[in-house]
Formats: C-alpha cells, sequence, structure tokens
C-alpha cells in the first residue's frame, strides 16, 4: 500500500500528457490514489534519464514516464505504463520495463501479463520484452466516440 501525495502527482503529470484522450485509457487522479492504496500494488516514475525518482522526494526533477503494476502470489499484471511525449525515442519506455521486470523478479514473480487495446503502438515495446499474445476480449474499450475496440492480453514469463 503507497500513500504518497507526490508520488500521485508525478504519474498524473505523465498521465495526462500521455495518453491520447480518443482512446479514454488515462487514469483519473481517484483511480491512481484507490490502485496505490490496494496491497501489492507497485510504481516506478523515472526522470527523463530513465533514473528513479524516489516516492518521498520533494524534488523539482519533472516526470518523464512511470509503471504501475500490482502482483498476487507469483503473477504480476502490469497496470499502466506510460512516457510523455517530449520523452519518446530515448529509451524511457525500456528503462520502465527493464525496472520493472527486475522488480517483480526480486518479489518472485514468475509470470507478467498485461493488457493493451488493439492498435496501440506499445506493441512493439512488449513484444522487444518477449511478451506474447495469450487473449482477446472483443469490443472491450470505447473510445471517446463510442466506437469500440478489443483487447489483446499479452503474458511473458521471468
Amino acid at each position: 500500500m503507497i500513500n504518497c501525495p507526490a508520488l500521485i502527482d508525478r504519474i498524473m503529470a505523465v498521465m495526462e500528457v500521455a495518453f491520447d484522450p480518443a482512446y479514454g485509457e488515462a487514469w483519473n487522479q481517484r483511480q491512481v490514489a484507490d490502485a496505490l492504496a490496494m496491497p501489492n500494488t507497485h510504481a516506478l516514475v523515472v526522470d527523463a534519464a530513465g533514473a528513479p525518482i524516489p516516492d518521498g522526494a520533494r524534488s523539482a526533477v519533472q516526470p518523464a514516464g512511470f509503471v504501475l503494476t500490482r502482483h498476487v502470489l507469483d503473477e504480476e499484471e502490469l497496470l499502466l505504463i506510460a512516457v510523455a511525449p517530449g520523452a519518446r525515442q530515448r529509451g524511457i519506455g525500456v528503462a520502465l520495463m527493464e525496472q520493472m521486470i527486475t522488480a517483480s523478479r526480486a518479489r518472485g514473480i514468475v509470470q507478467i501479463f498485461l493488457e493493451m487495446r488493439r492498435g496501440n503502438p506499445a506493441i512493439h515495446l512488449y513484444n522487444k520484452f518477449g511478451f506474447e499474445p495469450i487473449g482477446e476480449r472483443k469490443h472491450y474499450y470505447r473510445m471517446a466516440n463510442g466506437e469500440r475496440i478489443d483487447a489483446i492480453t499479452f503474458g511473458r514469463s521471468i
């Protein structure tokens, strides 16, 4: 359980610019706070160099990306990962994935799952880290215009 307003603020700073509103994927502050209040939820926020920003740090360092996960027993779910548009194509997503996998392995995790909308360009990052499609939910996501998009579930052993 994490209760750190500075952490929530950093996540929201990236969230508000990273997700295209057309897809409705961004979480609001309440959703982030509620997720962080749950047991076994983990958050990592990094700066423009991909270095972790400590949860309680009171610094002017701008967050460039974050990853939010939750685990149950030996399985981890990647809930959200985002990189601010101005920090993309600099290895931040790779740094987040590497650090998330390392932390998961240290917790004894053996499998990581994630779900994304069909057509999400993040698929290239997930493929790079060995995630493979294992399921599909037809018409799962609803776009802002009402259109429905399939969800694809991915998994990876570590």
